[in-house]
């Protein structure tokens, strides 16, 4: 069969051809996503399925029973099964902010209100997955994590960061430089300044048993060991993660529910003092909203008054309770805006006249005027004094001020703790009130955003400010009401504010204002319950002052709050009879009708006790219709009756004490009861005022009820205004709530008629209206459905779970249960968007699944399944009440048991099972059988009694699968209301997901992910309560709830598949909740049916795709439901990695071949089985399943004929990228052992890539020099599958983005491509690269080798060539780069910057800016410099590198230090894999014929790698392999790759010149052992010396930063090695080697020396003379440096020396063309040439150790041929001709006439003829001849050419 592609070895092109015409005709659709059809597989061993299909995965739990692991314990054991660990219960105890919990203290309660408590103190139900944070989506490469692995790094050590830090070794160098001599001072020409600079150099250290004749297989060993050691374990520790936004398969864990508070503020009352302190002054503060027109808090009171003040109060007040103490109040505000007051409202004792008289004496006098009114203040004393002895307990308005809180905050400007003082007075007012003034700052400091949409203020970071307010407004007797504030307060933010003109009262009031601690010491919530942290209860406290949000705020409830404010408003008795004009209310709460019947329950204000059984209101004196400004604040109690009701008594207090005339005088009494019907009364009222006491039994009737014989004032009219309102986590205020609850708890006791509204509900007609109330739950209000959301979720739970018993039938409400909760669900969506996280999970949802939703009667807290449970007092067939269970009692997973009859167990399994046990137990003596229960796990539950499975499932299927209704419902029901059926939540929540349709499958749909976590939940809490979690997988759950789990995920999948197009967004989120829903269940189900689950889902796609033209969009989706399922934690256990693959069926393998790794893979089979792990085979992708799709999705994705899936490469290269760095920071995979297993999971990932070669960016473009290597010729790639494509046609097909090639040119476009390839980006090229390192670094050299040995030539080429791009792709950018990078992102940012304004300032349109970009105009991305670059393309996120840069523009000195520090050690680490996987490609093809080229591969990517920027740590390595490689194959290199041989000597020396000395040792020894292997081949190193001297030449001429110093040190090194080399001592070797480092040396001095005299040409010219003497044993570089010279001298016109040089030239070539070709018209040699200078014998090539230059890469320049010859010896002749030297023009022409005539080229004779007839006429015309005779005695030793000069000079001075 014809070769198959690289990871399916050798599949044919033709086969895919064939299956995609098959399947294209059974599909009609696009055949686009056909291509993607390659068979892969060993198609005579196994079916095959395509990869585009998913294959049927292995039954996993039979899987682990059929291959158990002979390992007890180990490392290898945990990665066969989940651990026992892997899922926990937890039950938390909640957090309580308070030191005591606020629960009421009553003991009766009503059902409802347990509940609400239950739901407010129980733990919360936790389900953890141990080693969740161990999955993908916790990726510490992704996380902040990856900084704490980088630490330790060691500091890689890289020449071109040594020489970017510029003098590291200058003192080095000076100190060099004083010990060898100038070459000035030497004399030249000799050897011996060079012998003597050469000694006077010190060596670098020798390399230890370099010169030891040690076994190959040694050395191998030795540098195996080196290398391995100090290795960085974690690769992608090293290296970032890809850009991403936040990984899809993060779910992050949500909030634990508590308490709500907007931005808190502490306000601190310091003083309080007016200008005379005659009374004592009460004081409070709240705030307000004026555009919201609404009081956002209540009332702080504080008391400021001295010791002294408060004395005149004492007969009336009570000793005050410290919690009245308080003078520092925290406010929160949720929605902060510029329209928030603090007002501040002061009152008095009442006394004898208005306000205004009252207020009188406060604005006349002054504190300076004490001592002359010192009368006068006396006599206001003692009238105050008076009046606080007779109506001490009464109040009267007095003044308020406001301060426009903003104002503040934004003058205090951000936080900087120092405290900012503000002063607001009249004067000042003006500044301090203008709102022109606010905004501008507003402006200039752009404040945070909060909690508010509108007007952004920030109160959590300003600084503290200190307020003294100046002034205070008299209060307005008849302008006390809120709506009159409201008008104050607008008037006040207004410049010419009407308020200005009043008089006001001067007083200095002090508070500071700052944002409150996180955790302030000695708090009180509003019940004045102590805060955490109350260390000493006698300090004085600061209170929580409660908020009533200017909006609706969606939180639940998490504690019991139950506060009822009381707002009088106004009274109108203008019409009662008789005196009723100094008017105050008596406020008080009743339980019964008699006076003593007043619950101490108002809380106190200041300075008095903490409650109290009454309040009254300010009196405003004179006045019948008076307004009330006062807030009475009532602590509910839990439970209420229909006789709780509210009492306001009317009273005239007499001010002026008269006779007879008592203190206080009633005048009217009116009333609210606190219930109405059951629900609480709220709301505003204007209540008739009776005259006389209400008689018995009003209570439970209403004031507006007219009673008979009763007188009213004004004929029973609503005179009087109050507003009452409810602060309650109890009472829901919504009646659709309400009557829910109510019919809900009526069901749990059993109490009926149930009475709700006006309707009296009876058993019979209970069940439509339980049915019409939770339909109706859906026209609640949204904010009550939040508030209570806990509560209402766990009761609908309960009508699932348990159908109540009514009237003798089962009531099944699980439909409308579900129903509701899905309209429910889809409200809280729909209105709550912001509390959304990235997959649409509503997060009040999120927590309540995780934190409180549990199966009800599981509370191992409670002392019985009743009262504990959910359901309130829902009772298993007993009617024993037990009491609230003790907080204390906190039993882990007790067994809880019915209390009432000891033989039931707590959870009866089955509808009758409990029936039979109670009538049972009757007969049966079990009274023991439970008593010693001995712990949890004593009994399970309902082990006893239990039917037989059988006729369980037959019952259960019989009612169509709903809870089948029992003969003995009737007796039940005399017991209670519900039946003890418990149904499975997740069960029955399957089911009627399954069975549902029409509007509430959509709305079920939209919020999936709700009720799969909710299943999940379910799942594993009924799991956990009955001891199952260790159970067998296969026999958790019921074959029919498998059953309709397959259905859901079946039917869920194809709405997928079906509707990705039109509904996109929910689309995306049904396919995350599933793939999430996927992954849970793998944690608790049986893992091979949920594998079937992600085939069918798979099945589904595929089908779909086929008829797809643009499938790119639903591929993506499965892309990430793969990403998500692949996230699980034990995703590694779930791919089996210690199966070997055999076919499922086989008998389990032997324990050797499963644990050791050694194992030889010698049979047949075992080839087999190596084949199939590194292919996507069948056995591969069934057996690691997961890994297998991973895989599969790459290689589809990837696959150049995939059409329009260009633009998932990214996303697929990242899923594989992103497990990859989680399997490597996992630490249970830490042992290497481990890790090789892991790798295994990913061997068909090196196929893959190498199939990828031609589409991955090409990194070797930025070393301009070196084109990607093409290690293969065209025929071969052709030769091994005639349909295969030339791999330089592939390449070509794979080229740049634009047609213009920037690719080296060997890759040539040609017309037969149909279709260009497109190239990977830099970025997802570096993934992929990243990925195939990391399993070549971690997988079993031992696999590895062996599949190595399988592959064909041409794919070990490819691997090769792989590898040769990883050099590149990692090689080290050095320190420079990172800094310029730095500066590039800055000056790149401020680009951007203003191409965006210029385009928000429209002076480019989008056309223009398109056209623009086509032509190309745009800069190229930043990136090109570094990293290669693409033209054309807009700003390619993923082509910038360092795109994390342009967070943070400017990055410090430590940051680019740590970059470069991180990018050494992956380059490092990068490359020493490299180096490890070559020595593996080595040692398999060391064996086989045709390793030699394969081993030219390995040595080009070693030489490559050599090329690069690589650290001092890798060269050791390199050059270690590199002398090993020579040793083991030394004709490679000085037979049959002899250019590498010349590209290793231009290494090796260029490593010789480093500026670190171990370099230079490694390099130098390396060099050494080369010459000395080559002089062992056959007796000279002609080859090694001709390659280093040319490689000399051109690093001295090309290298920028060369340093002759440190290469003169390796030239030592090289001269040392020789001398202690007691091997060849005997041989000419010594002597030789001893001959090139000296030629080596003074080649190097002079060239160094031509450097500095470029500018002295005599000077120039001689070393130049001397270098061409250097490279006598290198004809070309001889040549070359020959015509150099003669070219000098042509440019000076020194033509008779120009001429000599081209002699010379000329006399080289004729040596070597006499050796090449036996032609006899042409020269001999440079004999021949003796007659025009005797010192052309310098040319012949006689010594020992002349090359050949027959031999590849010798004489191959242009002039060695014949008509090279002729050109230089015709430019000889014409030099000679211009120099006037006509006799040496005839010898020329005597050379080159034979070969012309040889010829017959008649016309160079006649030309030439024609010059020599000229030549000699001149000879004959020349007048003297001695200027002859001089140059005949010095020009003929050729090159003296500076002496003839300074002969010729010195004669002819002129």
């Amino acid at each position: 069969m014809a070769e198959r592609r690289a990871f399916a070895q050798k599949i044919s092109r033709t086969v895919a051809a064939e299956v995609r015409k098959q399947i294209s005709g059974q599909y009609s659709g696009s055949p686009q996503l056909l291509k993607n059809l390659n068979l892969v597989g060993n198609i005579s061993h196994h079916t095959t399925v395509p990869l585009t299909e998913a294959v049927d995965p292995v039954d996993l739990e039979d899987y682990l029973i059929t291959h158990p692991l002979a390992v007890d314990s180990g490392p290898l054991r945990d990665l066969i099964e989940f651990p026992p660990d892997d899922i926990e219960v937890v039950y938390s105890p909640r957090d309580c902010r308070t030191l005591v919990s606020a629960v009421p203290e009553e003991s009766e309660m009503d059902p409802h209100v347990r509940d609400c408590i239950r739901s407010y103190t129980e733990d919360w139900a936790i389900v953890i997955r141990k080693y969740h944070k161990l999955g993908t989506g916790f990726n510490p490469n992704t996380l902040d994590k990856q900084k704490e692995r980088q630490k330790g790094l060691p500091k890689q050590v890289f020449e071109s960061d040594e020489a970017a830090d510029g003098n590291s070794y200058q003192d080095d160098q000076d100190d060099l430089k004083r010990r060898s001599m100038s070459i000035d001072d030497t004399p030249r020409g000799s050897w011996a300044c060079s012998i003597f600079d050469l000694k006077n150099s010190l060596p670098d250290a020798l390399l230890p048993n370099l010169l030891d004749r040690t076994p190959n297989e040694e050395i191998d060993r030795q540098n195996d060991d080196q290398r391995k050691s100090n290795r960085h374990k974690e690769l992608f520790a090293l290296h970032p993660s890809p850009d991403e936004e936040e990984p899809i398969e993060r779910l992050s864990v949500p909030d634990v529910p508590k308490e709500h508070f907007g931005q808190r503020l502490l306000v601190k009352c310091l003083s309080l003092k007016f200008e005379i302190e005659i009374e004592p002054i009460f004081a409070s503060l709240a705030l307000y909203d004026v555009k919201e027109k609404k009081k956002i808090s209540e009332n702080f009171y504080f008391d400021l008054n001295s010791e002294q003040m408060k004395g005149l109060l004492r007969p009336h007040v009570p000793p005050a309770a410290i919690t009245t103490l308080a003078r520092s109040a925290i406010f929160s505000i949720t929605y902060p805006s510029q329209d928030v007051f603090l007002v501040i409202k002061l009152e008095k004792v009442l006394q004898q006249g208005d306000i205004g008289e009252c207020a009188e004496p406060y604005m006349i006098f002054k504190e300076a005027d004490a001592t002359k009114n010192k009368e006068k203040l006396e006599k206001l004393k003692s009238q105050a004094d008076q009046f606080c002895q007779r109506l001490g307990k009464y109040r009267m308005p007095f003044a308020w001020t406001a301060i426009h809180l903003m104002n503040i905050v934004s003058s205090a400007g951000s936080l900087e703790r120092d405290s900012t003082e503000v002063e607001i007075s009249t004067g000042e007012r003006k500044g301090s009130w203008s709102e022109r003034r606010n905004s501008s700052i507003v402006g200039r400091r752009s404040l945070e955003r909060t909690t508010s949409g509108d007007d952004a203020c920030n109160l959590t970071s300003f600084r503290p400010a200190t307020l003294t307010v100046t002034n205070f407004f008299k209060q307005e007797g008849d302008r006390l009401s809120d709506e009159d504030l409201y008008k104050f307060l607008a008037d006040m933010r207004r410049p010419s504010s009407v308020l200005r003109r009043l008089r006001p009262i001067t007083a200095q009031l002090k508070i500071d204002i700052s944002p409150a601690p996180e955790n302030p010491h000695y708090c009180l919530t509003p019940e004045l319950l102590q805060v955490k942290l109350y260390p000493d209860s006698r300090v004085r406290p600061t209170r929580e002052i409660l908020e009533f949000p200017a909006r609706d705020v969606y939180v639940p409830n998490t504690t019991y709050r139950n506060l009822l404010y009381i707002y009088p408003q106004s009274l109108n008795f203008a019409n009662r009879q008789g005196s009723a004009r100094n008017i105050t209310v008596k406020v008080q709460f009743m339980y019964g009708e008699d006076p003593s019947n007043a619950m101490p329950v108002i809380f106190g204000k200041s300075s008095c006790s903490e409650f109290s059984k009454e309040a009254y209101t300010a009196v405003v004196y004179h006045n019948r219709s008076p307004d009330f400004h006062e807030e009475i604040k009532v602590k509910l109690p839990a439970t209420l009756t229909d006789h709780h009701h509210l009492l306001f008594t009317f009273y005239h207090v007499s001010c002026q004490q008269k006779q007879n005339t008592p203190l206080e005088t009633p005048v009217g009494y009116t009333w609210i009861p606190m219930l109405q019907n059951g629900r609480l009364k709220t709301g505003q009222f204007c209540l008739p005022v009776s005259l006389e006491k209400p008689p018995q039994a009003y209570s439970v009737l209403s004031p507006e009820v007219p009673l008979p014989g009763m007188k009213w004032v004004d004929n029973h009219k609503g005179v009087f205004n109050v507003e009452v309102v409810a602060v309650s986590s109890i009472h829901t205020q919504d009646p659709y709530l309400d009557k829910f609850f109510a019919l809900v708890n009526a069901l749990d006791e059993h109490m009926f008629p149930v009475r709700i509204g006006d309707m009296r509900i009876m058993e019979n007609n209970l069940e439509n209206e339980l049915k019409s109330s939770i339909s109706a739950l859906n026209s609640s209000q949204l904010e009550p459905v939040v508030r209570f959301l806990h509560l209402l979720l766990d009761k609908l739970i309960l009508l699932v779970i348990r159908p109540p018993v009514i009237a003798g039938q089962i009531v099944n409400l699980g439909q409308a249960s579900f129903e509701a909760m899905a309209s429910i669900i889809n409200r809280l969506h729909k209105n709550l968007e912001g509390n959304h996280d990235q997959h649409g999970r509503n997060s009040l949802l999120a927590s309540y699944i995780h934190y409180v939703f549990r199966l009800p009667n599981t509370y191992p807290n409670s002392s019985s399944p009743g009262p504990g449970g959910l359901g309130g007092s829902v009772h298993y067939a007993t009617m024993a009440r037990s009491a609230v269970r003790p907080a204390s009692l906190n039993l882990n997973r007790s067994r809880s048991l019915s209390n009432s009859n000891p033989d039931i167990s707590g959870t009866p399994t089955s509808p009758d099972d409990e029936v039979r046990s109670i009538i049972g137990s009757k007969g049966l003596d079990r009274s023991n059988s439970w008593v010693n229960t001995g712990g949890p796990k004593a009994a399970p539950w309902g082990s006893n009694p239990s039917p037989s499975a059988e006729s369980t499932q037959a019952m259960d299927r019989s009612c169509n699968r709903m809870s089948s209704h029992t003969e003995t419902s009737s007796f039940l029901q005399t017991l209670t209301g519900r039946l003890p059926t418990k149904k499975l939540f997740h069960e029955e929540l399957a089911l009627q997901w399954v069975v549902c349709s029409g509007s509430v499958r959509e709305s079920a749909l939209q919020q999936a992910w709700f009720f799969f976590e909710l299943m999940v939940k379910s799942m594993v809490h009924h799991l956990y309560f009955n001891d199952k979690l260790d159970a067998p997988r296969k026999s958790r759950f019921p074959e029919r709830f498998m059953d309709d789990i397959a259905a859901l995920v079946s039917t869920i999948a194809s709405d997928i598949v079906s509707r990705f197009q039109k509904d996109t967004e929910m689309v995306e989120r049904l396919n995350t909740s599933l793939a999430f829903f996927l992954n849970d269940l793998l944690s608790v189900m049986d893992r091979g049916f949920v594998f079937s689950l992600i085939k069918s889902c798979y099945k589904q796609v595929s089908s779909k795709l086929y008829s797809l033209p643009n499938p790119s969009v639903l591929v993506s989706l499965r892309l990430d439901f793969l990403r998500i399922i692949c996230s699980h934690e034990h995703y590694v256990t779930l791919n089996l990695p210690c199966s070997l693959l055999t076919p499922p069926a086989s008998p389990s393998p032997s324990v050797s071949s499963a644990t050791s790794q050694s194992s030889g893979f010698s049979t047949n089979v075992q080839d087999q089985k190596i084949a199939n792990m590194f292919e996507l085979s069948v056995p591969f992708r069934q057996q690691h399943y997961l890994a297998g799709l991973v895989l599969t999705e790459l290689a589809v994705i990837l696959d150049p004929d995939a059409e329009g899936l260009f633009g998932l490469h990214k996303k697929v290269i990242n899923m594989v990228h992103n497990l990859l760095s989680s399997h490597d920071s996992d630490p249970r995979y830490s042992d290497p052992q481990i890790k090789a297993r892991v790798a295994m999971l990913y061997l068909p990932l090196i196929g893959i890539i190498m199939e990828t070669v031609p589409q991955l960016y090409d990194f070797t473009e930025t070393h301009n020099q070196r084109g990607r290597p093409i290690c293969i010729a065209t025929d071969d790639y052709e030769s091994e599958s005639g349909s295969m494509i030339s791999q330089t046609v592939a390449m070509a097909i794979a080229g740049t983005s634009v047609p213009q090639l920037t690719r080296p040119g060997s890759f040539l476009l040609t017309s037969t491509s149909g279709r260009q390839h497109t190239t990977f980006s830099a970025e997802s090229s570096r993934s992929l690269l990243i990925c195939l390192l990391w399993v070549l670094k971690n997988a079993d050299e031992t696999v590895l080798q062996k599949w190595f040995t399988d592959l064909s030539v041409l794919q070990l080429n490819r691997l090769l060539d792989l590898l040769y791009l990883c050099v590149s792709c990692f090689e080290y950018k050095g320190k420079k780069v990172f800094e310029r990078m730095n500066s590039l992102t800055f000056k790149k940012s401020k680009d951007m910057r203003a191409k965006l304004e210029e385009a928000i300032l429209g002076s480019i349109g989008a056309r223009q800016e398109m056209v623009r970009r086509s032509r190309g105009q745009l800069e190229r991305s930043p990136s090109g410099s570094a990293f290669g670059s693409q033209e054309n393309l807009r700003w390619r996120k993923d082509m910038t590198h360092w795109r994390q840069n342009t967070e943070k523009l400017d990055k410090s000195r430590a940051e680019i230090e740590h970059e470069a520090l991180i990018d050494g050690n992956l380059a490092t680490e990068a490359n020493l894999i490299i180096l490890d996987t070559l020595e593996i490609v080595v040692q398999t093809v060391s064996v086989t014929e045709s390793k030699e080229s394969i081993l030219g591969g390995v040595l080009k990517v070693l030489l490559h790698s050599m090329a690069c920027n690589q650290s001092a740590v890798y060269l050791q390595h390199c050059f270690a392999t590199q002398r090993a490689l020579v040793s083991k194959f030394p004709e490679l290199l000085f037979e049959e790759e002899t250019e590498q041989c010349a590209d290793l000597c231009l290494r090796l020396l260029r490593h010789c010149s480093s500026s670190i000395s171990t370099i230079r040792s490694h390099a130098s020894a390396s060099l050494y052992l080369l010459m000395r292997q080559n002089f062992e081949i056959g007796n000279n190193f002609a080859r090694v010396k001709m390659q280093v001297t040319m490689s000399l030449s051109s690093l001295v001429g090309t290298s920028q930063n060369f340093n002759e110093e440190f290469l003169r040190r390796s030239l030592k090194t090289i001269l040392t090695y020789a001398e202690e080399d007691l091997e060849l001592r005997e041989t000419t070797f010594p002597d030789q080697v001893q001959d090139l480092v000296f030629n080596l040396h003074m080649i190097l001095s002079d060239t160094v020396k031509m450097k500095e005299h470029q500018e002295d040409p005599e000077m120039l010219i001689d070393l130049m003379y001397r270098i061409a003497k250097g490279y006598q044993t290198s004809p070309d570089l001889r040549l070359t440096w020959l015509q150099n010279m003669a070219g000098k001298h042509s440019e000076r016109s020194n033509h008779a020396e120009a001429a000599q040089c081209l002699v010379h030239s000329a006399a080289l070539v004729a040596e070597y063309l006499s050796m090449l070709e036996d032609r006899k018209y042409l020269p001999v040699g440079c004999v021949t040439f003796q007659n025009i200078s005797s010192n052309v014998l310098e040319e012949s090539a006689v010594s020992d150790d002349v090359v050949s230059p027959d031999e590849e890469g010798i004489c191959s320049g242009k002039y060695f041929t014949e008509s090279g010859l002729v050109g230089l010896l015709e430019q000889a002749a014409a030099s000679f001709s211009m120099a006037g030297m006509y006799e040496a023009v005839n010898e020329v022409y005597k050379v080159l006439i034979p070969i012309h005539e040889a010829n017959r080229d008649a016309k160079k004779l006649s030309t030439i003829h024609g010059k020599l007839q000229e030549a000699f006429s001149k000879i004959v015309h020349q007048s003297t001849g001695w200027e002859f005779y001089l140059v005949d005695i010095f020009l003929f030793d050729s090159m003296k050419t500076s002496v003839v000069l300074f002969f010729l000079k010195a004669m002819f001075p002129s």
